[in-house]
């Protein structure tokens, strides 16, 4: 069964660490400024603000700091600094029995993803897939007041994407499991990607070559992975090309599978990030273009 972290309400604090590439405070004053003017509180790290070259200090540091915000009992939910490269180097050393044992809330996209769906795997967590802190303002503020109402919310809810491309109608339920693209192929052959079957998959991504979309979903094709999956979801794919080439990359390569589809979502690492929960089950419906959360991502 999967663990849930407990429902965030004002005076909580949100814990701060940077699993991935290296931030600087300044780049993370707006959006601790925006948790507070919810009434939360803010907690960095130990080792937050560390810098070893393209990483936020060592893989030692930056696992210390994940393993110390889910053990204190003070925090109350974890939010990722930002994304970057680096997640991918603890995984052999993260103490999933531990993350297991005292269930947070963790926020992030991008390298994050890699984080997300290996604690579903490993700790059956359920986590959320939104705007890491650096990016907590984009979008007017729209952004984060999803994602604070996935963290306070007390039953189902329903995220509407009127604008998105239906490619394949039908209405199917499953568990939402997704990301960044480029860190679900590179967690392929490990004992860190979840199970597709039965999900609702998502799917984002930033700056890569057409020809590089073309090859990684390929290689997701290929891999088996997507047998038996329920549902496609395709989300921001930013700087990749024109965005018609995308689509018709997308509907051409996944189109052929036998499950509800729609793309063009605000998902990702445009100027607008929906957050979504990794875990919960949900239902995609593509003729009133909705997906309702049927269940809450945190507990009472």
């Amino acid at each position: 069964m999967p663990v849930k972290g407990r429902r965030l309400k004002p005076g909580d604090v949100i814990g701060v660490c940077t699993p991935a590439g290296p931030v600087a405070l300044e780049e993370l004053l707006p959006g601790i400024h925006a948790l507070e003017s919810l009434g939360f509180r803010v907690k960095l790290s130990p080792h937050a603000l560390a810098k070893t070259d393209y990483l936020a200090g060592s893989d030692e540091l930056r696992l210390l700091d994940l393993h110390t915000l889910f053990l204190d009992d003070e925090v109350s939910a974890i939010i990722c600094a930002r994304g970057g490269y680096g997640s991918l180097r603890l995984f052999d050393r993260i103490d999933f029995d531990l993350i297991r044992k005292h269930p947070k809330v963790l926020v992030g996209y991008s390298d994050i993803t890699a984080l997300l769906l290996a604690l579903f795997k490993r700790a059956r967590l359920v986590t959320i897939h939104g705007p890491v802190l650096r990016d907590l303002t984009k979008n007017q503020g729209s952004n984060l007041s999803h994602l604070s109402n996935l963290m306070t919310s007390r039953g189902p809810l329903d995220l509407p994407f009127e604008d998105g491309k239906v490619l394949r109608e039908g209405s199917v339920s499953g568990k939402v499991l997704g990301g960044n693209l480029s860190l679900i192929t590179r967690l392929l052959g490990t004992p860190f990607m979840p199970s597709l079957k039965g999900a609702i998959l998502f799917l984002e991504e930033k700056g890569e070559a057409l020809y590089r979309v073309d090859r990684m979903l390929t290689h997701l094709r290929l891999s088996g992975l997507l047998n038996g999956c329920a549902g496609i979801l395709g989300g921001s794919f930013v700087d990749c090309g024109d965005p018609n080439a995308v689509e018709a990359l997308i509907a051409e390569r996944l189109g052929t599978l036998p499950v509800p589809m729609m793309i063009g979502l605000p998902i990702g690492h445009g100027e607008a990030n929906t957050a979504l929960p990794l875990g919960v089950q949900a239902v995609l419906d593509t003729g009133h273009r909705m997906l309702r959360l049927v269940e809450c991502c945190v507990k009472a």
